[in-house]
């Protein structure tokens, strides 16, 4: 009897420990400490006059958007490579509160106009103690004078294409090799025809077979209007090197880029640089006729992402001369 009280006792005893440790709270991992605040300083900059040569007078704005005063505020402000400054630097006294700006002006050097179209970055710079904590924030502006191409065509600079008959004008590789028209007609290139790549309605140039018909990327800048999730390029590459990086401009002063490449038209894996192929043409056109039966010569797509929620104004190609381009749209 006094075996079986005791058991009932310990069993007793095990309830009322489990039900108390029941009751405590489980124990929670500790958190990680929170990283580094996110930059809420907004800095922007006056516009400059480009008619130059004149020296034009810049203003700096940079406003404190975190929760503590911001002080000891220095800003610096640099225009293209060997545009002049002064001063290199600016110190801006006092504190100033949520919401509250600190300005610094500056003036630059302007060279004289150069004709065509050009672009224009100037950066500034803004350093600081309290405000949002980063301790930095910089901002660029860009400005342009002139007029991009406008369009594509307008920028043709190469024959890629020639007619079987024809193929002396051919130069698409530098070694006076080019697509035959014929070979690409038959893989559904026809000139003017739709082709549709990764989500994008393009069109094979028009343009008649011997004559100029794709660009060979010089940091071209192309007027392009829309909006959407994607750049779109159609072309393909010279050497295994066709690789650079398009930039897009929106009509509110930002700017994207994004990095993309072509395989080159043969030889290369089709996914190399991740394009997806496109169209596959039998052999090519040589300077001595068409020839190289039986190895296929390739057209490509490939994209580079876009804000979506911004209007492009225009795009300017990378400045490697082994991309080739013969089209481009935006795609959602």
């Amino acid at each position: 009897m006094k075996t079986i009280r005791l058991i009932n006792s310990l069993r007793a005893m095990a309830v009322a420990v489990a039900m108390a440790l029941a009751a405590v709270p489980a124990a929670t991992a500790a958190e990680p400490p929170p990283g580094p605040a996110a930059a809420r300083t907004e800095v922007s900059t006056s516009s400059v006059d480009l008619d130059g040569p004149a020296i034009s007078t810049v203003k700096v704005t940079v406003k404190n958007a975190g929760p503590r005063k911001m002080r000891s505020v220095k800003v610096s402000f640099a225009g293209p490579a060997g545009w002049a400054v002064q001063p290199s630097v600016a110190g801006v006294s006092g504190t100033f509160a949520q919401g509250a700006s600190a300005t610094a002006e500056f003036r630059i050097q302007v060279p004289e106009r150069r004709s065509g179209f050009t672009l224009r970055t100037f950066t500034a710079t803004a350093a600081y103690a309290g405000g949002d904590g980063a301790g930095t924030a910089t901002a660029t502006r860009t400005q342009t004078s002139g007029d991009p191409l406008p369009d594509l065509a307008a920028a043709y600079n190469n024959v890629g294409v020639t007619d079987e008959n024809n193929t002396k004008p051919g130069d698409y590789d530098g070694g006076g090799n080019s697509f035959s028209a014929q070979k690409l007609a038959a893989a559904g290139l026809k000139p003017g025809g739709r082709v549709e790549a990764l989500g994008a309605e393009l069109t094979w140039p028009a343009a008649a077979p011997g004559t100029k018909g794709n660009v060979s990327s010089a940091g071209q800048a192309i007027a392009l209007s829309g909006k959407g999730g994607k750049l779109v390029l159609l072309g393909s590459g010279v050497t295994s090197g066709a690789t650079g990086t398009a930039t897009v401009h929106y009509t509110d002063g930002t700017s994207t880029r994004g990095s993309f490449g072509f395989p080159n038209w043969s030889f290369d894996p089709a996914d190399a640089h991740g394009a997806t192929l496109v169209a596959s043409a039998d052999g090519r056109n040589r300077q001595d006729g068409y020839g190289n039966a039986g190895i296929a010569y390739r057209i490509f797509a490939h994209s580079v992402p876009l804000d979506p929620a911004k209007q492009v104004e225009f795009v300017v190609l990378p400045s490697n001369g082994n991309v080739h381009i013969f089209d481009m749209a935006i795609a959602p």
